[in-house]
């Protein structure tokens, strides 16, 4: 059960002639951070190891690359695991960094644009404005039950050496409770809760209940389904194998 009730808001479409992709404005307006997600217009996929040809995925990539050109010169993305291991980024490398076993990114750097590869499973956006530190998390249901969140705040704590009451939190464009039929099992792992029946389960309304209950107070929540909204997300519960990958990003540009 929910303590506190996060806000609702709605990722916004960017309009311009780059990849498809929706802003958090309020994170651009309030803090001065890029954050948002790629959509699906015109099938635009950044799944590095899905089915389409590599060309085209490298081509994908260099064009949301050079859309956030020039207050970014470094990309970071891992190759998830469904797991709550997260990696530092101590330094800009340029380019595109691809990170083997990682599900979350955290850094103090600027110019560095984290990113995570979604298409069902939430992205989570965090900020510590006190030391200007960020993490973004890849958390499906198997890394909520292992702890992804928890990781994530541990870690961001760590680095800005702050308490996370002053921590924001946004859970972003991911399959929403009344889409998403889970078994018993899932229910247990994920939020303790014994079920004799598959039902409906919330993931972004366990992930801000965790928040609130490590103390994290300003949490917001995306309006938006990749399933009842599956014409501009990719969807792997919409699409199964035919499905491809967005990628939630986040940074804090050059200038």
């Amino acid at each position: 059960m929910i303590e506190r009730v996060a806000a609702e808001i709605s990722e916004r479409h960017v309009e311009d002639a780059g990849p498809p992709r929706f802003e958090i404005r309020e994170w651009r307006e309030r803090f001065g951070i890029s954050a948002g997600i790629t959509g699906a217009r015109d099938d635009f996929d950044l799944g590095l190891w899905g089915p389409k040809p590599a060309a085209t995925i490298a081509r994908n990539w260099q064009a949301f690359q050079n859309s956030f050109s020039p207050h970014f010169g470094s990309f970071v993305v891992g190759h998830q695991q469904h797991g709550t291991t997260i990696g530092r980024c101590n330094g800009a490398q340029g380019g595109l960094s691809v990170r083997q076993g990682l599900d979350g990114h955290v850094t103090s750097q600027r110019g560095v644009l984290l990113t995570v590869l979604v298409a069902d499973c939430v992205p989570v956006y965090l900020y510590d404005p006190t030391s200007s530190t960020i993490a973004l998390l890849h958390a499906g249901w198997r890394g909520i039950a292992e702890g992804i969140l928890e990781a994530g705040v541990e870690q961001l704590g760590t680095i800005g050496d702050s308490g996370c009451e002053r921590f924001v939190m946004h859970c972003g464009v991911s399959v929403c409770g009344r889409c998403y039929e889970v078994g018993p099992e899932v229910f247990e792992k994920v939020l303790g809760v014994g079920k004799d029946a598959p039902g409906n389960l919330d993931l972004r309304a366990a992930l801000a209940d965790r928040a609130f209950r490590l103390g994290i107070e300003r949490v917001t929540v995306s309006s938006r389904c990749t399933v009842h909204d599956s014409g501009g997300f990719h969807s792997f519960r919409a699409r199964r194998e035919g499905a491809g990958r967005m990628a939630a990003y986040l940074g804090m540009p050059l200038s």
